[in-house]
C-alpha cells in the first residue's frame, strides 16, 4: 500500500523520531511511505485559538496537498482529530462548500497510526521487541475525538519483551491542551501532577502515548522530578526490533534497535 505521511508540526520540529519510526514501521510491514513536501500545519492551533482566516488558508493547503493520496497517516490523534472534525467546519464557516466537501474526502482517508495498523492493515503483531515496563496514556483527542479505543493497547500487548502495566485513572487529561497549558497554567500544572503521580505508581520505565504534545507535557514534568521515567511515542516502541546477534554498538545498548 502507498501511504502518505502527515508529519505534524511537533513531530517535524521537536520530535522527529516519532515520524521516522512511523516510516520505519510501515516500511518493515511492506508498505511504501511517501512524504508530500508541500505540507504544513493542519491549522488546529489557529482554529482552537480563534483565528479562522489563518486556519482557512492552512485547511486549503492541507486538502490540496493530501487530496491525491488514498491513505494518509499521522502519528497524532490530535491532528487527525482536527482534520476530521474541524477542517470541513472551517471551510463551511467561510462559505466554501466545495472546499468543505474535499476536506471531508481527505478526512475519510486520514488515520492515526494505531487505527491504520489495526483497522486498515489488519495487524496487531508488528514484530516489535521492547524489553521494558511500559504504561500507556490515552490522550484526550485519541480517546474522545477520534475514538481509537483499545487499539494502541492491542498493539502493545503483542510487543515481545514488553511488560504492559495499567495506568490508574488513565482517561484523565494530562493538562496540556495546547494553549490551555499557557493560559491556565495553575490548573494545567495540577492536572499534570495527578497524571505524574499515577504514572509513577506503576513503576514503569516508560510512559507511552500516541501524541507527542501530551508526551512533551508529561515528560517535562517527570524530568523536573528526576523520576527516571522516559516518555516514548507509540510509534517508536512499535518500530523497535530485537538486536542482531553481534556485539551491541552504541545504538543497541538499550536492548533494542529502532
Amino acid at each position: 500500500m502507498r501511504i502518505a505521511l502527515f508529519v505534524t508540526c511537533l513531530a517535524d520540529t521537536l520530535f522527529p523520531e516519532a515520524a521516522k519510526a512511523t516510516v520505519r514501521l510501515l516500511e518493515r510491514l511492506g508498505h511504501e511511505v511517501v512524504f508530500p513536501q508541500d505540507q504544513t500545519c493542519c491549522g488546529q492551533m489557529h482554529i482552537n485559538t480563534g483565528y479562522p482566516d489563518d486556519a482557512l488558508r492552512l485547511v486549503r493547503r492541507h486538502v490540496r496537498t493530501f487530496a491525491p493520496y488514498d491513505v494518509v497517516v499521522a502519528p497524532s490523534g490530535s491532528c487527525v482529530g482536527s482534520v476530521r472534525h474541524q477542517h470541513a467546519t472551517v471551510a463551511r464557516g467561510a462559505g466554501d462548500e466545495r472546499l468543505a466537501s474535499r476536506a471531508e474526502e481527505v478526512a475519510r482517508r486520514t488515520y492515526e497510526l494505531s487505527e491504520l495498523l489495526v483497522d486498515v492493515l489488519g495487524v496487531t503483531d508488528v514484530g516489535a521487541f521492547y524489553p521494558h515496563r511500559v504504561t500507556y496514556h490515552p490522550t484526550c483527542h485519541s480517546l474522545r475525538m477520534i475514538r481509537v479505543g483499545d487499539k494502541p493497547l492491542r498493539l502493545l500487548r503483542q510487543v515481545r519483551g514488553l511488560d504492559l502495566v495499567e495506568l490508574p485513572q488513565a482517561e484523565q487529561c494530562c493538562g496540556f491542551g495546547g494553549t490551555f497549558a499557557v493560559k491556565n497554567a495553575d490548573t494545567s500544572t495540577a492536572m499534570l501532577a495527578d497524571k505524574m503521580r499515577h504514572v509513577l505508581s506503576t513503576r514503569a520505565d516508560v510512559c507511552t502515548a500516541g501524541d507527542t504534545s501530551c508526551l512533551m507535557h508529561i515528560g517535562g514534568g517527570l524530568s523536573r522530578l528526576r523520576a527516571g521515567v522516559r516518555t516514548v511515542h507509540l510509534a517508536e516502541i512499535l518500530a523497535s526490533t530485537e538486536p542482531a546477534a553481534h556485539p551491541a554498538g552504541p545504538a543497541q545498548r538499550d536492548g533494542v534497535t529502532a
